[in-house]
């Protein structure tokens, strides 16, 4: 599945350079979602990040002319700059457990030669059904029919073969690389 075109080439370039400098991250909420192929429109993109510390995400920003701006008072930290206006920092994720644990919850979504991390769909829905709030009420129908539709293609795409000593049926080797995050 290639990364639809929701990132221009500066948030490319900042995605990119989060996993050149070995960042842990994932994409998050809905845009991991429509990552996914789930047909839902979001207005960021989250970022959920290990340890906001983390020296590679300053690298990164600078890389793009993008700054971290640390919370204050009830404000939660952001990003700014136009590369980056697009990420919002996600802090916590409401019904799922901490980043180490939802990580092997990801999966590699193509974004040129890289992989983005992005939460799996069924992940986002549990969030998004403990969060309570109308709006994401509204997203769990799609979701889980999002989720229905994909399990259904994976169930009728060909299945990869092992033909003397070769995987035959695929093209790529599809569904033979893990979900975990692609580190």
């Amino acid at each position: 599945m290639a990364a639809p075109l929701i990132f221009g080439d500066t948030e490319i370039a900042f995605l990119q350079e989060l996993i050149r400098q070995k960042v842990d991250f994932m994409i998050v909420g809905l845009s991991a979602a429509a990552l996914q192929g789930a047909p839902v429109v979001t207005q960021d993109v989250d970022l959920w990040f290990r340890d906001l510390a983390d020296p590679g995400i300053a690298r990164a920003l600078k890389k793009v002319k993008g700054a971290y701006v640390p919370p204050i008072g009830t404000h939660p930290p952001m990003f700014a700059g136009k590369g980056v206006n697009l990420f919002d920092i996600v802090v916590h994720m409401h019904g799922l457990g901490d980043f180490d644990q939802e990580r092997r919850h990801t999966l590699g979504v193509p974004l040129g030669r890289f992989k983005i991390p992005a939460l799996k769909l069924e992940r986002v829905m549990v969030s998004k059904k403990a969060t309570g709030r109308e709006k994401d009420k509204l997203a769990i129908k799609v979701l889980n029919d999002a989720i229905k539709a994909i399990r259904q293609r994976e169930l009728e795409r060909p299945q990869p073969r092992m033909n003397n000593g070769r995987w035959r049926g695929s093209t790529q080797n599809e569904g033979l690389q893990s979900d975990a995050n692609p580190r």
